[in-house]
């Protein structure tokens, strides 16, 4: 078993409840050795609640919580080889970044030779070297992020907790430090786990991602199946945009709206009522009807949004309450200007629908 397959967190059923509230329900989850694990979900889904059960700032009202095999229930937070690192930061204003990053381990009475040894090398890890005697209010709020993650990272825990650690920063700066934080990840070989609502940071930062929803695990995978595989409609429509046209299951896909039946592959044991689901991007507009075995169905253009690398159009479609939307790539909008209004042909590869329960 390679060390990338090992589990380094177990969690066993485990659940918490406040009152007659039960924020994590029966939660069963490997963390594994050196991975990048994504705890994703909406606000009161339970994510941060189980975040704060692996740092030992709450305990489970039932199951237990492994590190290494050794139930950690018992053990005090300070006591656990875990780091929990909070959005706010949470830096001493009055500090240096060296002395910020240092803290921790002069708590620990650590030798001061080794002390300094250590504080040197990861500054100069994230690149805060040139910054080591500035103040915080001094530091633009990237740099804070990174002076936050030195302090966490300095004392070596096996595994980093971070609960949404880029939402105080704007998109461009998230961005970049959502590959700064896979760096990072990777050359310190820690098992990290992030909390976050936001879609986009999970699938660009984590190798499996755990789509929670009322204090359950909804699913679980890496990036890509849970894209491309949703198990069930709301997995499908939380990670990215979906468009879903209701009908019941018939013969080879769905029939919708008295039209002909959307294709795709149907799970087993499904019946009755169901949606065909489609990605934006795999959709394709015509102005004519679309030869060969595509799903297809005629419809007007509603509205006309440019983004730059792309443009959303939204179709209004007979028998669907919401527009479809279609993204089409700037390259390929600009060989046909779409316009409010225009009558169109949306059509999509049957191999790209998804078949799920209504």
């Amino acid at each position: 078993m390679s060390d990338q397959d090992r589990t380094v967190i177990r969690i066993e059923g485990v659940s918490k409840r406040f009152g007659p509230v039960t924020a994590v329900d029966s939660i069963d989850l490997d963390l594994r050795e050196n991975e990048f694990f994504a705890l994703l979900g909406p606000s009161g889904c339970g994510k941060t609640t189980l975040l704060r059960m692996i740092a030992g700032f709450a305990d489970p009202s039932e199951g237990r919580i492994l590190l290494d095999g050794q139930d950690m229930t018992p053990i005090r937070p300070n006591r656990r080889p875990i780091n929990l690192m909070f959005q706010s930061y949470a830096l001493f204003p009055h500090m240096t970044v060296a002395k910020n990053i240092a803290y921790g381990l002069e708590m620990e009475n650590l030798d001061k030779a080794d002390l300094n040894r250590r504080v040197d090398e990861i500054l100069e890890k994230t690149e805060l070297s040139a910054m080591r005697n500035r103040k915080p209010d001094r530091l633009s709020g990237g740099q804070r992020q990174r002076v936050a993650l030195a302090r966490a990272l300095v004392k070596k825990p096996r595994v980093l907790l971070l609960d949404e650690p880029l939402g105080a920063l704007d998109k461009k700066l998230r961005e970049q430090m959502q590959l700064e934080l896979k760096r990072m990840q990777h050359e310190f070989s820690i098992t990290f786990v992030i909390v976050t609502h936001d879609q986009e940071e999970a699938l660009v930062m984590a190798d499996r991602i755990a789509v929670l929803k009322d204090g359950r695990v909804a699913q679980i995978g890496a990036p890509r199946d849970l894209y491309e595989n949703p198990a069930d409609r709301f997995v499908a429509g939380f990670i990215g945009k979906m468009n879903f046209f209701p009908g019941t299951v018939a013969g080879t896909g769905v029939s919708f709206a008295g039209q002909s039946v959307l294709t795709g592959d149907i799970p087993t044991g499904l019946s009755g009522e169901a949606v065909a689901a489609v990605r934006p991007e795999r959709i394709k507009l015509s102005v004519e009807q679309p030869a060969g075995d595509m799903n297809a169905m005629p419809g007007t253009i509603s509205e006309v949004a440019y983004h730059g690398q792309d443009v959303n159009l939204h179709v209004t479609v007979d028998g669907c309450d919401d527009p479809v939307l279609v993204r089409v790539p700037a390259t390929d909008a600009d060989e046909t200007v779409w316009h409010h209004g225009g009558k169109v042909w949306c059509s999509w590869n049957p191999a790209h629908t998804r078949i799920l329960a209504a």
